[in-house]
């Protein structure tokens, strides 16, 4: 437990009693695990987050490529090019 913890166990303990705090710090903690483990496989990781920008950046790559050539096949139908 960190310093934290400690403080607040013994203030929770001369209020409830031993039994009863630790009891209250399990269930606490077995509720956080919990929702943690039930969160973590919507979290994304650092390999996430660079497979995603490095689609970004092809996608755009290839938007502005797509935008060049059709501006450019304006230019020539209108003959300005």
């Amino acid at each position: 437990m960190t310093t934290v913890e400690l403080e607040l166990y013994d203030a929770i303990k001369a209020k409830l009693g031993d039994k009863e705090s630790k009891l209250l710090f399990q269930t606490i903690e077995s509720k956080v695990d919990s929702d943690f483990s039930k969160a973590k496989d919507s979290l994304a990781t650092k390999e996430d987050l660079a497979n995603v920008k490095a689609d970004i950046i092809k996608w755009m790559f290839i938007f502005w490529v797509g935008m060049l050539g059709s501006l450019l096949g304006i230019l020539k139908l209108i003959g300005a090019f």
